[in-house]
Parts: C-alpha cells; sequence; structure tokens
C-alpha cells in the first residue's frame, strides 16, 4: 500500500468515508435517525463515560457528521473537528470552551458583521467581553491583551473587503502570552488558505458558505490543530481540571492533541444544544467533492470582475487583495498563493444611495446576505449586514455607505461583467 499523503483534491472526495458496511452503498448515507442502540448495559456506560467512541444521540455524534467532520479536518490539517449547527454555532462553542465569566478576548474589527454584533452584544450575556484590535498588525493585538485575555481571534481573509490578515505574526503574539488563536477561515476554505500551518490553534468556519457552496443548507465547523497546551497553567479549566460530568477525568490527560474538540462536544455542544441534522451534513459533504474545482473559477472569475470595475467612471475604488497594487496583494501571495477568494468590496460613487440603487438594477446577480454559492451574491453592506453598527463601526469593519460587496460566484464572467455594467449605467 502506497505510503503517499494524499492530495487536496483526493482528501474533498474520499477523507473520513468508506462504503457503507451494512449495504455497500458508495456514498455516505443520511443517517436520519435521533438515536442508537446499545450492545448492552456496559457498552452504554462506556460510552456515557467517553471511555469509548461510539453515537448515543444525533445532538452529540452521528455517523454522517462524522464523516464531515473528520474531512474537514483532513483539509484542514487539524488532529479533530466539531460539526455543528451554523458558524455563529461555531463560534459560541469554541468561546463556551475557553471563557469564564469576566474574561475577555481580542478580535479583528474587520469581521463579518455578524461577528461583531454576536461579539460585541450577545456575548455579554455570558459575561464574555471582547477588545477590538484596530489595526492590521501583529502589534494592535498585542496592545490589546490584558491578564483577562483568552483568546486572539481573526479572519483569514475578512469579510467584507477581503483583507488578508498576517496570521504568522498574529500567531507569534499569541504564543508569547500563551492565548490560542482562532482563525475564521470561511471566506480563503482550505484550498486557498490553512491557518494552521501558519500559527493558528483552532479554525472555525460556516459550512454554509464556500464548503457546502450551493447555498442550500446551513452548518459550522471548529477544527482543532493540536497545537496548544492546555495544561502549562489554569487558565483554561474545562480542559485542564477534572470535569465532575465525567468522573473527575481531565480531558487533556486523557486525550491529549485533540481534547479541545472533544470539549467542544461533550461540555459545550452536548448541553447548549446547536446540533446540525444529518440531511445538512449530507448535503455539505457532497459539495466539499467539488472544493477545488469551484474555488477555482470562483478565483479565476472575482479577479476578471475586480480588474473590469477598476477601470469603471462608476466606481470609485476596489478592495481585492488578487489586484497588483492592493495594498494586501504581499500577504495574499504569501497566505492565499492560488488564489484571493471570490468575494470583495468595491466604492460606488454616488455614496449610500448609489450603493442601495445598484443592488436593485442587477439581473443575474441576487441581492441576499450570504456568500460562496455557485450564483454571483451581491449586498449592500451598510444597509443590511452591518446595519446594527454606528457609521464608525461601519466604516471600521469596511462597511462604509459607498461599499459594495461581491460574492463572485461560477458563472459565464462575461455574463457577470455585463450585468455590473447595465447596473451601473442606470445610477
Amino acid at each position: 500500500m502506497s505510503n503517499r499523503e494524499p492530495g487536496f483534491e483526493t482528501l474533498a472526495i474520499h477523507a473520513g468515508a468508506q462504503p457503507d458496511p451494512a449495504t455497500g452503498a458508495r456514498i455516505t448515507p443520511i443517517y436520519q435517525t435521533s438515536s442508537f442502540v446499545f450492545d448492552d448495559v456496559d457498552h452504554a456506560a462506556s460510552l456515557f463515560g467517553l471511555q469509548a467512541f461510539g453515537n448515543i444521540y444525533t445532538r452529540i455524534t452521528n455517523p454522517t457528521t462524522a464523516v464531515l467532520e473528520e474531512r474537514v479536518a483532513a483539509l484542514e490539517g487539524g488532529t479533530a473537528a466539531l460539526a455543528v449547527a451554523s458558524g455563529h454555532a461555531a463560534q459560541l462553542i469554541v468561546m463556551h470552551a475557553l471563557m469564564q465569566p469576566g474574561d475577555e478576548f481580542v478580535a479583528a474589527r474587520k469581521l463579518y458583521g455578524g461577528s461583531i454584533n454576536q461579539f460585541g452584544q450577545s456575548f455579554k450575556s455570558f459575561d464574555w467581553h471582547v477588545k477590538w484590535a484596530d489595526g492590521l498588525s501583529a502589534d494592535d493585538f498585542e496592545k490589546a491583551i490584558t491578564p483577562k485575555t483568552k483568546a486572539i481571534f481573526i479572519e483569514s481573509l475578512a469579510n467584507p473587503g477581503g483583507v488578508v490578515m498576517d496570521i504568522n505574526g498574529i500567531a507569534e503574539v499569541a504564543r508569547k502570552y500563551h492565548i490560542p488563536l482562532v482563525v475564521d477561515n470561511t471566506m480563503a476554505t482550505p484550498y486557498l488558505c490553512r491557518p494552521i500551518e501558519h500559527g493558528a490553534d483552532i479554525v472555525v468556519s460556516s459550512l454554509t458558505k464556500f464548503l457546502g457552496g450551493h447555498g442550500n443548507s446551513m452548518g459550522g465547523i471548529i477544527v482543532d490543530g493540536g497545537t496548544f497546551d492546555w495544561s502549562k497553567d489554569d487558565r483554561y479549566p474545562i480542559l485542564s481540571e477534572p470535569r465532575p460530568e465525567y468522573n473527575d477525568m481531565v480531558l487533556h490527560e486523557t486525550f491529549g492533541n485533540f481534547a479541545f474538540a472533544i470539549a467542544c462536544r461533550v461540555l459545550g455542544l452536548r448541553d447548549l444544544g446547536p446540533a446540525i441534522s444529518p440531511f445538512n451534513s449530507f448535503q455539505i459533504l457532497t459539495g466539499i467533492e467539488t472544493l477545488p474545482l469551484r474555488m477555482e473559477r470562483h478565483c479565476e472569475n472575482a479577479m476578471t470582475v475586480a480588474k473590469h470595475l477598476q477601470g469603471h467612471d462608476k466606481v470609485a475604488w476596489v478592495s481585492y487583495a488578487g489586484l497588483d497594487d492592493d495594498p494586501h496583494h504581499a500577504l495574499q501571495k504569501q497566505y492565499l498563493p492560488k488564489g484571493a477568494g471570490a468575494v470583495f468590496t468595491f466604492g460606488v460613487k454616488g455614496g449610500y444611495q448609489a450603493g442601495i440603487d445598484l443592488v436593485a438594477n442587477v439581473e443575474i446577480f441576487s441581492h441576499l446576505a450570504n456568500i460562496g454559492d455557485t450564483r454571483s451574491l451581491i449586498i449592500h453592506p451598510a444597509s443590511t449586514t452591518h446595519r446594527q453598527l454606528d457609521d464608525e463601526q461601519k466604516e471600521a469593519a469596511g462597511a462604509g455607505g459607498d461599499v459594495v460587496r461581491l460574492s463572485v460566484g461560477i458563472e459565464s464572467v462575461e455574463d457577470l461583467i455585463a450585468d455590473l455594467d447595465q447596473a451601473l449605467k442606470q445610477l
């Protein structure tokens, strides 16, 4: 048997999957069941006590979802993964494992608007507090760290502006203070960027976006990089101290380099409950099989559209890291050498109202709050995804009044350019 390490494209199709042992079905079946039969009382006890791996209840584990988890872990280069109901659920479960009441974490201001609201508003109910890194350099993150800081959170490729973060530099700061670096890799996907290779400890993604790729299923995922020493001190008690629910088991001692994924599953998902449905896991698995092909076309089309808009008389500026003159182009070459992704922003002349009018004029582009679909999508963030922010926060997040965000799909690029041209002409 060959010892060759499988390529990304091979992993996207085969990782985690085998023909079904009961039926011989080649595609992973949808195990649409709420619960599973135990062999006997001892088997049940070993499952509930974490002495054995297996299925108890679909809220915690499911065979279809297990294949999805193993596949994404393989693509990201992690030790284990946990799939949940959405990207937001993934972020909640991660912070539940890291934070105690009164704790803080540092996050980049360049984030998806929903994350900004989740961190700045909803997390207050747990007495978790975000401190914002105002700039993009590692120094900006270091300045925000206090003795209460338990994590650093960034996006590898920031939504909505497509800004590329200096993962290595920020990871060095995290290691200096023994803080895990959490990277949202939704926009880049592991095809374009593998943050764990650049120093990330935990990766989260919305499976709803490029990984699923077809806009038909919600999901989120947490990937454990297996790189963080949870027992170095007492700052992460969920992993380093005895758990009374499991006969005083210390999760990091028992599970080693995939202990964080276990903690998220048996302490977060089990009790908070944001489980992904087996049907959605199946849909997303099917989407992942074509991820490499789709991302190549997404990037190719996005570059063509961005270059076209750069020369348009109704467009003030274009922010796309793939462009040679973009300030983040060097970081794109370092962290995303295969391409700068499918999502970028541009400024339409005429400001806020012109942005609203533009999204009303398109015909092929769909006006909706999503990214990562095979279809091309458009939105005016200031009036939608970032509406809850004040003007200063919108500007800091890259969602000012003139900003329009595109998620460029895999249609014929000539049709996409023609659609934008006719819509811009009407302004």
